[in-house]
């Protein structure tokens, strides 16, 4: 029998891993007080405002733009999940309801 060795992840250190911060391969993004966006490779894939956050994968519903979606949403604070199963994607809004993605999709921000 062998042992294998783990590496306990320091907790300080977790905040600024990949999946939480959004790099700035081919991406850009704004924020103000009344919304902000995020942009990678020229699309506009979150938008969003104090009321609403707008989705738009423009027919590039790839796994790095998916993880783009969740890096913006937990680096903003903007309370979404996508994930894909059986190679369609859907979302997790803030409220706590799962839904069909679809490109141009809008999600309320506010409790329903």
């Amino acid at each position: 029998m062998s042992l294998v060795k783990t590496k306990t992840l320091n907790p300080e250190r977790i905040n600024t891993m990949a999946y939480n911060k959004l790099s700035t391969y081919k991406t850009a993004w704004t924020e103000d007080d009344k919304g902000g966006c995020v942009i990678y490779t020229k699309t506009k894939i979150v938008d969003w405002t104090r009321h609403k956050i707008t989705l738009n994968s423009d027919g590039w519903e790839s796994v790095t733009t998916k993880r783009k979606m969740n890096q913006a949403s937990h680096q903003f604070g903007l309370g979404f999940g996508v994930f894909q199963k059986d190679f369609v994607w859907y979302v997790d809004t803030p409220q706590g309801h799962t839904v069909k993605y679809f490109d141009g999709m809008e999600i309320n921000r506010e409790e329903n």
